[in-house]
């Protein structure tokens, strides 16, 4: 793909293996990547499972390995509504 061929793609990047490959996929095809972590709730991490904050660190890595921007959006009032 060309320069002038480029498209610019979002990415919803949880911080997981796959998206993570999807954005990388992306990126070796010649699209200009960004990414996009959403928070779709509020929680406490009092149950022990990964919370919004460790996914987004995972998410900021990737992006960061990759040499992507990522945007954080917190959706969660939208979410429940």
């Amino acid at each position: 793909m060309s320069n002038n061929q480029r498209s610019k793609v979002m990415v919803g990047l949880s911080g997981g293996v796959d998206s993570a490959v999807a954005a990388k996929l992306l990126l070796e095809q010649g699209h200009e990547v960004e990414a996009l972590f959403m928070k779709n709730w509020e929680e406490d991490d009092e149950a022990g499972y990964c919370s919004a904050e460790e996914d987004l660190a995972d998410a900021q890595s990737v992006a960061d390995q990759l040499g992507i921007r990522l945007h954080s959006v917190n959706f969660s009032h939208e979410y429940w509504e």
